[in-house]
């Protein structure tokens, strides 16, 4: 098979299996975190050349689950207000927890239905918003936006 067809079908492979292609969830990262790639990849717990094929697409997977563990710990971490401020303190703060990490990855601590996703997010709605801010918010964005007003619903009922 051509290069090129080698790396479509591995990019067509990592929607499916990532939701999107690596590159953009590597490179929103480099951005995030301001570090290079090399820099990402040794907190990743991955070599820089493999980062690289997987970004590209000549290489469809990240074959250890720890380095895609620590992958969304990252975008995790992206979401809370000390990292969310820029703040190069708290940056390296969360690039060195991350890569100080020993994920385990299991059936078990996969997210299901989202759940995973409100334990990190409801907590950052809270900080910026009251109950009050956050029903106003569902309210204005609910019929255009049913989706988002739901999950700002949701987060200010927990308070």
């Amino acid at each position: 098979m051509e290069d090129h067809k080698i790396v479509q079908r591995n990019l067509a492979l990592q929607r499916e299996w990532y939701g999107e292609p690596l590159g953009d969830r590597v490179r929103r990262l480099v951005v995030a975190f301001n570090v290079s790639q090399a820099q990402l990849a040794e907190v990743l717990g991955i070599s820089a050349p493999m980062l690289s094929q997987v970004m590209s697409g000549r290489r469809a997977k990240i074959g250890n689950p720890s380095v895609l563990a620590r992958m969304i710990m990252l975008e995790r971490k992206v979401l809370t207000p000390d990292v969310a401020t820029g703040a190069p303190e708290a940056l390296q703060r969360a690039l060195d927890e991350v890569r100080d990490s020993k994920p385990t990855v299991s059936r078990d601590s996969l997210p299901v239905n989202g759940a995973d996703d409100e334990a990190v997010v409801f907590p950052v709605l809270r900080r910026v918003a009251d109950r009050a801010e956050l029903s106003q918010a569902a309210d204005v964005l609910g019929e255009d936006f049913p989706a988002l007003a739901d999950l700002l619903r949701r987060a200010g009922k927990g308070r």
